[in-house]
């Protein structure tokens, strides 16, 4: 299983070193990170997505918080969070497949950032399925370029749990 680990550190010289080093020496791979100023100055947000089960998880928790930069650590995998992932997405467009890829930028909410005469780049933001989709539906125009940030997440304040709410509206619609 994916875990999302939001992780408050001091901003230090070596600290992403030492978290990262930590998850290294234990065979862990950190399949995204993304790394940013938090709400207070001096410290930092790190958010990570690592893949293991969850008493795996528990004990590299454990590990992080022992770690002396170390603030905080919280595992949004099973509460409510808010999670985004920026993607910019440079794909072939000549003339004759341009307003159809103009239509599905559309449908995914996604920007035009660059425009040349055989490509566009793309930027859309969004929960990394979105990303995903969207990649999905344009590797059939010939995709040329993909840059995306790593996954960005917050507990929700409201505890509303979203993808909850996704199930349940969609076990409540009558069949055609």
């Amino acid at each position: 299983m994916k875990h999302t680990l939001s992780v408050l550190v001091e901003d230090e010289s070596g600290a992403l070193s030492r978290i990262s080093g930590l998850f290294a020496r234990r065979g862990f791979n950190i399949e995204s990170l993304a790394v940013g100023p938090a709400e207070k100055a001096g410290i930092s947000r790190l958010t990570m997505v690592v893949a293991g089960d969850d008493h795996t998880l528990e004990q590299m928790t454990k590990q992080l918080d022992k770690l002396v930069n170390v603030l905080g650590v919280i595992d949004l995998s099973h509460i409510p969070a808010v999670e985004r992932e920026l993607m910019l997405l440079k794909v072939s467009a000549p003339a004759e497949t341009r307003s159809a890829i103009l239509d599905l930028v559309q449908v995914f909410r996604a920007n035009v950032v660059d425009v040349a005469d055989d490509a566009l780049t793309l930027e859309v933001v969004g929960d990394p399925g979105k990303l995903v989709a969207l990649e999905q539906v344009m590797e059939s125009y010939g995709i040329l370029e993909i840059a995306r940030t790593g996954k960005v997440a917050l507990e929700r304040a409201s505890g509303v749990n979203t993808a909850f709410l996704k199930v349940t509206a969609s076990s409540k619609r009558v069949p055609a």
